[in-house]
């Protein structure tokens, strides 16, 4: 399993208290019950885990799991290209 999708599933249960059974890839992050400040919450305990600079201006109920674990990944990608050049 890809390593941002474990942390995103460990952070959403652990900190956030979802339940396990309900954090899928496609679950929205309104059905795991998080309001706009949990989510903003959410967002921030990622850039500051991963150390990337997460934007946080569409991010909503309506965003699923998986569409947060991607805009990690691709930042995180993004991170390794610029470092390279």
């Amino acid at each position: 399993m890809d390593p941002v999708l474990q942390h995103l599933i460990a952070t959403l249960t652990e900190k956030f208290e979802a339940p396990r059974e309900r954090v899928r890839p496609e679950a929205t992050l309104g059905d795991l019950d998080l309001d706009s400040l949990a989510v903003i919450e959410l967002f921030v305990t990622l850039q500051e885990h991963w150390n990337i600079p997460l934007d946080d201006t569409g991010a909503d109920g309506r965003l699923t799991v998986d569409e947060v674990a991607h805009a990690v990944n691709d930042l995180l990608h993004q991170q390794d290209h610029d470092t390279v050049q």
